[in-house]
């Protein structure tokens, strides 16, 4: 189904065939969880302001205008629903020293992410719990969901080259996590 399709199915919701909108939770429930349970700690909170995430598009839907796409509006709903718990809970997320970034070589992250090994992957799942939330959300739209840079600056409300720059600083970040775990 393309955009097109959805527009059509979100036109029928704002005239009162509200159950259509389970089409739209059946095609998007499980993304938004994925991408509120890579910022939110805990399963239940997930699950929780993934409900929550719902409802408010529910509620707004007459506010979609369609001059992005609808994942793209409700993606931006789940990250500020995600953002607005994460704020009230207080998280602390530990800081890496800029002047260790800088001096990590691009080809020296890049390379410690093109071997994929089991090792790797569960040092790169306890390094991005110690991301702080916009860095998570960032690698998983782009990793996960692939979603294009555009999208996500519209998700994000960031420009294409903030999140390019930021994406690019994560992935520093992640190498120099990664690499504290090898020194322990």
């Amino acid at each position: 189904m393309d955009n097109r399709d959805e527009l059509q199915i979100i036109e029928r919701i704002r005239q009162g065939e509200t159950n259509q909108f389970s089409y739209l939770l059946n095609r998007y429930s499980n993304v938004i969880y994925s991408l509120i349970a890579r910022i939110i700690p805990s399963k239940e909170d997930a699950e929780e302001l993934t409900q929550d995430t719902f409802l408010k598009a529910f509620r707004k839907l007459d506010t979609f205008k369609g001059d992005c796409s609808f994942s793209t509006w409700l993606f931006r709903i789940a990250y500020n629903t995600a953002v607005s718990a994460t704020r009230k809970s207080k998280i602390v997320f530990p800081l890496i020293d800029e002047t260790m970034l800088a001096r990590v070589a691009d080809e020296e992250a890049d390379a410690v992410f093109e071997e994929e090994n089991e090792e790797l992957l569960r040092k790169l799942e306890i390094a991005l719990e110690k991301l702080n939330l916009e860095e998570r959300a960032l690698i998983t739209l782009y990793y996960t969901e692939d979603k294009p840079v555009a999208e996500i600056a519209a998700i994000m409300e960031l420009t294409a080259d903030n999140v390019k720059i930021k994406l690019f600083r994560i992935r520093k970040k992640l190498y120099v996590l990664i690499n504290k775990q090898q020194a322990q």
